[in-house]
């Protein structure tokens, strides 16, 4: 596959853009597009934490995810799933990876990330643009004199990567995710460490020089995604 139906080379993302404030009543929100993906992530922030953790002196950080009826050709029913509940799950332990819990003592942030249109990839998408909604929170604690420090410690970023018609391709759209023979999703940080893999053979197994070509390419990507995120937080100072 030397030419991507939308005219990307194999190792190209989909244009990224990041829309902050879209919500009036969020701490931080954003709307992210990776392509013909948008999701809208949303921080809300309570003055507690989960009863289980009063005693630990560390706050929490946890997420929602769901795919809004319209956001697929099918409608989406709204009662929640399993598929979801592991998405959201995965977004929550990817957040978490990179705050400090300890500076966020005493409060819980909770990142909503709902689908406003579906395209491939949007549990990665969910991820990179939750990063956004949880730093800006985080910031305007620190600006409100809440939080001594943003305890966001790093940049998280997320993206897809797969192997179609023996070609390593990066930010697989739908049509390319449906036909892949490998697919993955990797969560990744700034300075190039991995928080989560996910992969799978859809056919054949698959070699470890194809894993490791598929992760260096997703490195790439998440490279792209974190200059993207730099771009739009610096719009806020």
């Amino acid at each position: 596959m030397e030419r991507r139906p939308v005219g990307r080379t194999p190792k190209q993302t989909r244009p990224i853009s990041i829309e902050l404030d879209a919500q009036r009543n969020a701490k931080g929100s954003v709307i992210i597009a990776t392509g013909g993906t948008r999701v809208l992530c949303a921080a809300s922030v309570d003055d507690r934490v989960p009863p289980w953790m009063a005693e630990s002196g560390q706050g929490w950080v946890t997420a929602e995810y769901r795919m809004l009826p319209g956001s697929s050709a099918q409608r989406i029913s709204r009662g929640k799933n399993s598929r979801a509940t592991e998405i959201q799950r995965l977004i929550g332990r990817s957040l978490r990876a990179v705050v400090d819990l300890k500076a966020l003592a005493g409060f819980t942030i909770t990142v909503d990330c709902d689908v406003l249109d579906a395209d491939g990839g949007t549990r990665t998408a969910s991820i990179s643009g939750a990063w956004v909604a949880l730093w800006m929170a985080c910031d305007r604690l620190v600006r409100e004199e809440r939080l001594a420090v943003n305890p966001v410690k790093q940049h998280l970023a997320a993206t897809s990567v797969g192997m179609v018609e023996g070609t390593a391709l990066l930010d697989l759209d739908y049509p390319e995710d449906s036909a892949a023979d490998v697919d993955m999703n990797v969560v990744g940080t700034a300075d190039g460490r991995l928080v989560e893999v996910q992969g799978t053979a859809e056919g054949e197994p698959f070699s470890r020089e194809e894993l490791d070509e598929l992760l260096s390419l997703a490195q790439q990507g998440i490279a792209q995604l974190v200059e993207a995120q730099r771009g739009a937080i610096q719009t806020t100072d």
